[in-house]
């Protein structure tokens, strides 16, 4: 019988926080256990093994990324969407570096968890865009040159790249307001 109180969220989560507090380290189910206050063969009643331990942290980044853009950009439209989509963006991937890479893969084509946790933070990145008029492979396009410069910048900046003595928040405003200028401009020939 599963330990009161555990529950497959509950692994997972906790499987997150140990990741963060220790990125470098391999994340093991027997430290994990450990944490838990459990033995390691009680997780395999929450979760498929290390493979469903990572999938489970995955879909659970991929779906607080996705709630932290929607929330940012409620009531925003165009410009203002565009710089608050950065803004939360980058501070989730700042917050949960550990994580944050588990949120850029494209979604496996027979995973439907996965589709619908990637689909969701894609649904805020066309709502923002639709601001601009942009549907379809415009969209599309838009959508990869966002992500582009968002995620170049929050990897480099996540991994220590930068370290000229140059301001970083006026740095990403710059990245940011180059975007605006751009998606302005989008659709003209």
């Amino acid at each position: 019988m599963p330990r009161a109180g555990l529950s497959s969220d509950a692994v997972i989560e906790r499987a997150a926080q140990l990741l963060e507090e220790h990125p470098d380290d391999d994340l093991t189910l027997a430290e994990l256990a450990q944490s838990l206050g459990v033995r390691t063969p009680s997780l395999y009643k929450h979760i498929d093994g290390l493979p469903g331990l990572r999938r489970g942290i995955m879909l659970r980044a991929k779906r607080d990324l996705a709630a932290a853009l929607a929330q940012a950009t409620i009531g925003c439209a165009r410009h203002d969407a565009v710089r608050a989509l950065a803004a939360a963006y980058r501070a989730w991937a700042r917050a949960n570096p550990a994580q944050y890479p588990a949120t850029i893969r494209a979604p496996e084509p027979d995973d439907a968890a996965d589709q619908a946790a990637s689909a969701a933070a894609l649904d805020v990145i066309f709502t923002v865009l639709a601001g601009y008029d942009l549907t379809g492979d415009d969209a599309i396009d838009a959508t990869r040159f966002l992500r582009a410069v968002i995620h170049g910048f929050v990897s480099l900046e996540t991994a220590g790249a930068y370290k000229l003595p140059t301001d970083l928040e006026t740095s990403y405003a710059k990245a940011v307001d180059a975007m605006v200028t751009a998606l302005d401009t989008w659709r003209r020939p």
